[in-house]
């Protein structure tokens, strides 16, 4: 009998529209996050996917040893494909020539993901057995021999290697690479006992099957034995990719919270009107457990209804989306299973948690309201309802992101938010006393109407604040990440690197870059030296540790010191001063926090066999992303006067082809001289400097950025239209008491065109309050994104303070106004005819 009474009225209610705004607002709950997760989800793997051919796979086991053979059975299993390859440093000889390289032997299946790159053209073939690949550097520092010796054999010389995929950027290994089959090591003899080879092995597959490998290979490696993937940070767009992919999940969590604050408002409005209905009920008698049951009911099928077509919603969304993407990107189709089930669980939580408050209210309605409208029945606390919505945008915003720094950055940006409108709602409150209808003019009008409707216009700017602070906060993350990967790569970012430049080079190099219109960087000499104490404390390795003994563990390795009297443009100094005193130094904050190291302490190093002990002065953000030269260490010169050094440098060399034949379409330098001229007589004039080509790296890393960048905008687009659909569901709330009064001032007279401009006016200066507010809660919401998650730079945004007021009060007011248009159209015996 209930059921069938409940379903009579929910069919009654939807077809009068009753039902829509709640329906709505759980739809575009539904739709913003599995539509966003959906979208978010296929960017982050394509990003990650083209990524990942940076190193030539999805995953990389790197190991000093072989590993054991059931990790590459588990993996068989799993349907990941994998190969095997050998890396060691060795000399080659091509007659009274020699040159120490780096080896890189392969197996057939070499390159998992990516491409060979030779100045023939891209590759996925390897060498013939008995030839090696070559890079150009080698060829000039050996006069480009047909063949060389290694070990025991000899091998042809074949192709030039432009480029690896997993080539990597490490300006400071200075050996030319070649590339050679695997099968062929063996006889060359160069492989002993005892001789250091680092094996990589690298694996290919699905998401799925890479986790699960991942989750029962990572607890079998050991200290020497490391897990790479695109984000560990050995690659050069891994920082990219991670900003990229907070971004994408930080919009979601937006799309969770403006979703849950539009459901919110909808709930209340939808119980606000049923309270004379239950008041009604209990007077002919129904009991609580009917009302409750017939309430209930509602809500779980309008909560359905909701998610269907939600759902439905999200899955055109991303249909429709995947047609403007490249084919790169929408190639990628991550499963929908996860998206589906966030959405799902989206739209119950949301919906039960959020309306929970106002339907305790609902049901608490007394039967005496029928004579008293004011009675409202039991007044439960607001911190109630406060504390089911944030529970409710917490569950939701981990089970989505993992990350309790966007959850929380979220949680208290809708905090302050609420404080604000509180404190505004009180005062307009307070300031509404006693105001009637005043009609003398439309801003006279307006304000009336503001006051007099204080606590629904508070509601009306949650919806209203929240979209634009969603708005600001990721315009303004999205334009920060782009300006920072500008900064990173602009347009004439070094493409060359120079290593191994001897200190009576420096000024002949100089000359020579100045003959030929290059301009390099800035000259940073390197010294090799070993961090041994800290405040004369011995440092030991994770092997010594692991063996049992005593010491605070270090690096175990050599680092790249150098010296430098300016603060690098890549780095920020975050305590104390630059290099001041000869015994001083600057450390980069990452070794800084892993070793414990502060202000003032006392490091000592062994370099060349001699100690070196200085203070440290200052700790430095570096931003190793860039592909500039970084160190943990900087000295002053005075400090390491004393050691033999080496000097690097890197500069920019147009590689843009062009259309003249007589340089068969090759880039020109600025004296007009082809780019292979250059290389070979910089090779010929100082054949002792080792040149690094990172410009087919810069072109890829490019190409990366301009896919994500992509990414921001299209997730910044989905952005824009669920704060506009909620923007419009919010000028619904209010419709029928707005309706009452126009009827009123229609009735003493008001002209049209006075109840025009006052409810312009009206949502204008709604549009504005929510303005100032947003800019507020925006500014505190980017300073913890920027210091706790993104790691940008933190500045106000002053232009905000003007721009975002003045758009709010447009936005809102012409949607108000269009809402509003029938209402303001009609004469007073419609609008007394449509409100009985």
């Amino acid at each position: 009998m209930e059921l069938s009474l409940a379903w009579r009225l929910f069919k009654r209610e939807l077809q009068q529209g009753q039902l829509l705004l709640i329906i709505l607002a759980i739809t575009l709950a539904v739709l913003s996050v599995s539509g966003l997760a959906r979208v978010s989800e296929r960017l982050q793997v394509a990003i990650t996917g083209q990524a990942s051919q940076f190193i030539a796979a999805d995953r990389i086991i790197d190991s000093p040893v072989k590993i054991d053979a059931a990790i590459l059975t588990n993996a068989e299993d799993l349907g990941l494909k994998h190969v095997t390859n050998m890396q060691f440093n060795s000399m080659v000889y091509s007659g009274d020539k020699f040159q120490l390289v780096t080896i890189r032997a392969v197996e057939t299946g070499y390159p998992l993901k990516g491409d060979i790159e030779l100045t023939s053209g891209k590759t996925k073939a390897l060498p013939q057995a008995g030839e090696i690949w070559f890079e150009t550097r080698l060829g000039g520092l050996l006069g480009y021999p047909k063949s060389i010796e290694l070990g025991n054999s000899e091998f042809v010389l074949s192709n030039e290697i432009s480029r690896l995929p997993d080539a990597g950027f490490n300006p400071f290994a200075s050996s030319p690479v070649v590339l050679m089959r695997m099968e062929d090591v063996a006889k060359t003899g160069v492989i002993q006992p005892g001789s250091r080879v680092t094996y990589l092995y690298q694996f290919a597959g699905d998401e799925a099957s890479l986790t699960a490998f991942e989750q029962s290979v990572k607890p079998l490696l050991n200290s020497t034995q490391r897990w790479v993937d695109v984000q560990s940070g050995d690659s050069p767009i891994a920082g990219a990719v991670k900003r990229a992919e907070r971004f994408l999940l930080l919009a979601s969590l937006m799309g969770i919270a403006l979703a849950c604050a539009a459901i919110g408002i909808a709930a209340q409005r939808y119980c606000q009107r049923h309270y004379d209905v239950v008041a009604m009920l209990k007077t002919f008698g129904a009991s609580s457990k009917q009302i409750r049951l017939l309430f209930g009911t509602h809500l779980l099928l309008v909560t359905l209804m909701g998610i269907v077509l939600g759902i439905i919603g999200g899955v055109l969304l991303d249909f429709g989306i995947s047609y403007l993407l490249p084919p790169e990107i929408a190639a990628y189709s991550p499963p929908l299973t996860r998206p589906l089930l966030l959405g799902v669980s989206t739209g119950l939580i949301s919906a039960f948690m959020f309306s929970a408050y106002p339907l305790m209210r609902l049901l608490a309605i007394p039967p005496l309201r029928v004579l008293q409208r004011q009675l409202e029945g039991l007044q439960l606390g607001m911190w109630l309802h406060l504390l089911l919505s944030l529970g409710a945008m917490a569950l939701l915003g981990y089970l989505y992101s993992q990350s309790w720094a966007l959850t929380l950055t979220v949680v208290a940006a809708v905090l302050l938010l609420g404080v604000l409108l509180s404190v505004l709602g009180f005062v307009m409150i307070r300031l509404g006393h006693s105001v009637g209808m005043k009609t003398t003019n439309p801003l006279q009008l307006a304000l009336a109407g503001l006051r007099r409707r204080a606590r629904q216009n508070a509601v009306q700017l949650v919806g209203f604040s929240a979209a634009l602070v969603l708005l600001l906060t990721i315009l303004a993350l999205r334009q920060d990440l782009l300006n920072e990967w500008q900064k990173q790569l602009p347009e004439n970012a070094p493409n060359y690197f120079l290593v191994n430049i001897a200190p009576d080079d420096a000024k002949p190099l100089n000359d020579f870059m100045t003959t030929k219109g290059i301009v390099a960087t800035d000259i940073y000499p390197v010294i090799r030296g070993r961090l041994t104490q800290i405040n004369g404390e011995a440092l030991i390795s994770n092997e010594q540790s692991e063996a049992g003994e005593k010491g605070r563990v270090g690096i175990s390795r050599e680092l790249n010191l150098t010296w430098r009297n300016t603060l690098p443009a890549n780095n920020e100094l975050l305590e104390g001063h630059f290099n001041q005193a000869a015994d001083e130094v600057s450390v980069e904050s990452g070794v800084a926090d892993r070793l414990g190291i502060s202000i003032g302490d006392k490091l000592t190093y062994i370099i060349d066999n001699q100690e070196l002990t200085v203070k440290v002065a200052s700790i430095r953000a570096v931003h190793w992303e860039t592909l500039q030269p970084n160190f943990f260490m900087i000295f002053t010169q005075e400090a390491l006067a004393p050691f033999a050094y080496t000097s690097m440098a890197s500069f920019y060399l147009n590689d843009q082809s062009t259309n003249d034949p007589a340089t068969n379409g090759q880039a020109l330098s600025a004296d007009g001289t082809p780019k292979d001229a250059v290389i070979l007589a910089l090779i010929q004039q100082f054949p002792t400097i080792s040149i690094i080509d990172v410009g087919a790296m810069v072109g890829q890393l490019r190409q990366i950025i301009e896919q994500v960048s992509l990414s921001l905008t299209l997730v910044l687009a989905l952005v824009l239209l669920a704060s506009a659909l909620v923007l419009i569901a919010q000028t619904e709330a209010g419709m029928a008491t707005r309706q009452r009064e126009l009827a009123v001032l229609r009735t003493f007279g008001a002209s049209g065109w006075l109840l025009r401009s006052a409810t312009g006016l009206e949502f204008a200066l709604l549009g504005g309050i929510a303005g100032v507010l947003a800019v507020i809660v925006a500014e505190f919401a980017l300073y913890l994104l920027k210091t706790q998650v993104f790691e940008l730079n933190v500045y106000m945004h002053w232009p905000w303070w003007g721009i975002a007021p003045v758009s709010g009060a447009l936005i809102v007011a012409l949607l108000g106004v269009w809402r509003c248009r029938q209402l303001l159209s009609q004469s007073c015996s419609e609008l007394l005819k449509a409100g009985s």
